[in-house]
């Protein structure tokens, strides 16, 4: 917390002293941005210092001023905080902010006093937030386009709660309407094929090879009872008893990739149990909903969208979003979340505007809801894209690429970019165990220091009394300008919705440990020099497991 409170404090500084240079003429007056934070940075290049501000730029036009000239006259103003080593203006027009090397070993001791709670922050002041992600129609096996989707929604549900929010992550169950009739219908004529019967697939059918195996397993469960009845109802009785199946291996899928649900939630549940209907009559009295072309119209485009859309079709049954509508209406009136996250497919993007307009016509503000696209993933062996699975020669599922290449490559790589990004992923590069592998190699950093904790434990090295004031090389004072990011991460992913920042922040830290380690004896003759830096790789031990664990991962003590 001390960045992230420092960082308040300098613009703060920022501020006054603009203020007191106005005062004195020396710059003209100008409205300064409303958060000065946003233009306080850590550079790229540690040359530049620990922190940076580009506020002169920002004032330049206003002010008619070159950029220099206005960082000159801010800095002459500046009465920095006592953690301030010094300051300077560098071209174009930023000032330059380096922190004391005796302040930052003082950091040490906090970090391990905080152990797991290591990187919270309390943002979110205990505010209910919940996020809906994965939600795939029980209609089949999830696939890698799934799996990044989950571990992005379980990633920022870790990092939401890390930041003082109450959250919960829910998936959605399509467990009605026409792909669950189609399911069904293909269902049936594959349990018929299975017990000898000639069959047709219906041409909206699922015709995934997984879609035979559910058919045999059901047929040696049950026999050739759905045989007997009625076309439409084996249909719909095999449809039931495939779902439930479906659902499993789902769960087991996502188990294996470390993500787990507070609710699923059941789409049929919000016409059995009145959501529709209040939903849709409280669209009614805010005058939403018309009738035209035999059909139910909700009138979106009094709302700025550019055209209405239908709710119910002229053969009486809801559209999806109608359904929508009710869901979201259970979440923020029912159920009061102050804020709900969606995570869905990048197909979804048209579904997004028509969202924010009901959830304005439900009475709520639209900045309540964020909707997440994840981008498509394409799987690569080295330069090979991989088309088909090697074992059915159909789809890919998620749960094959967890076999091959482990659930924390899985989720790293997921993590590694944006999620509007789309994304290649190398399985021959997910399970290299060398440093050019970066899942590997973060891992390694841990296991590494979890080696170096054993041999101190081993010598009986009591560390605990460390003094932190000999951590004065530039590879140990590097390493704690790293290990004291930690909490701005959190703060920044929580801010952004933007997991990304994790993996580049655990490949930085590792980077970090590792020229520590070369270029630092940890355990060596000089018994106080050792006791300082073991207090040291201890903190690293605890940044280095709290970042695997928001990124859900695993911090392995061997490898």
């Amino acid at each position: 917390m001390e960045l992230i409170m420092l960082k308040k404090e300098l613009a703060r500084c920022l501020q006054q002293a603009v203020a007191e240079a106005q005062r004195k003429g020396a710059l003209a007056p100008a409205a300064l941005p409303e958060v000065l934070e946003v233009l306080i940075e850590h550079p790229q290049n540690p040359e530049h210092g620990d922190f940076a501000s580009g506020l002169p730029l920002k004032l330049a036009r206003t002010m008619r001023m070159p950029p220099i000239a206005i960082a000159e006259k801010i800095s002459e103003h500046i009465v920095p905080p006592p953690q301030i080593d010094r300051l300077w203006v560098a071209p174009p027009g930023f000032i330059n902010f380096t922190l004391r090397e005796d302040w930052l070993s003082t950091l040490v001791g906090p970090i391990i006093t905080a152990g797991e709670s290591y990187g919270n922050i309390d943002l979110g002041k205990g505010k209910r937030v919940q996020v809906e992600f994965v939600s795939v129609n029980p209609t089949g096996p999830l696939h890698v386009g799934h799996g990044r989707g989950a571990v992005l929604g379980s990633t920022l549900a870790n990092v939401l709660t890390a930041s003082g929010y109450a959250v919960e992550k829910e998936y959605y169950i399509n467990d009605m309407g026409n792909q669950i009739d189609n399911f069904g219908r293909s269902l049936y004529a594959r349990y018929q094929q299975c017990l000898g019967k000639e069959a047709a697939m219906p041409p909206d059918g699922y015709y995934g090879n997984y879609m035979i195996d559910l058919a045999k397993e059901i047929a040696r469960e049950q026999g050739d009872k759905f045989l007997w009845l009625p076309e439409s109802e084996a249909a719909s009785q095999l449809a039931e008893i495939g779902i439930v199946k479906v659902l499993q291996r789902i769960k087991e899928d996502l188990e294996l990739l470390n993500v787990n649900f507070d609710t699923w939630f059941s789409e049929r549940s919000l016409y059995q149990g009145g959501q529709y209907n209040r939903a849709m009559e409280l669209l009614q009295s805010g005058g939403y909903i018309a009738k035209k072309e035999n059909a139910t119209w909700f009138e979106s485009r009094s709302l700025g969208e550019d055209k209405d859309n239908v709710l119910v079709r002229s053969d009486g049954f809801p559209t999806y979003f109608a359904s929508d509508i009710a869901y979201h209406y259970n979440k923020f009136v029912e159920r009061k979340f102050d804020w709900v996250i969606d995570i869905w497919g990048a197909d979804h993007q048209g579904h997004v505007p028509r969202m924010k307009a009901m959830l304005k016509a439900l009475g709520h503000n639209p900045e309540q809801l964020k909707v997440i696209l994840c981008q498509l993933v394409t799987l690569q062996r080295g330069r090979e894209i991989v088309k088909v699975s090697k074992r059915s020669g159909d789809i890919i599922t998620l749960r094959e690429v967890i076999d091959e290449v482990g659930s924390d490559a899985c989720r790293f790589w997921f993590l590694a970019r944006s999620a509007d990004s789309q994304m290649d992923f190398d399985m021959e590069l997910a399970k290299r165990q060398s440093a050019d592998n970066p899942v590997y190699y973060v891992q390694y950093a841990h296991a590494r220091i979890a080696s170096i904790i054993r041999l101190a434990e081993h010598r009986e090295i009591d560390y605990s009394q460390g003094d932190v004031s000999l951590l004065t090389t530039e590879p140990e004072l590097t390493l704690i300008r790293r290990l004291i990011l930690l909490p701005e991460i959190v703060e920044r992913v929580a801010l952004t919705l933007e997991p990304h920042h994790l993996p580049y922040y655990a490949q930085d830290l590792a980077t970090g440990f590792h020229s520590f380690y070369k270029q630092c004896r940890v355990v060596s003759e000089d018994e106080a020099l050792t006791k300082a830096r073991l207090k040291l790789v201890r903190a690293t031990q605890i940044a280095l497991a709290k970042i695997l664990r928001l990124m859900g991962m695993t911090a392995p003590e061997k490898m």
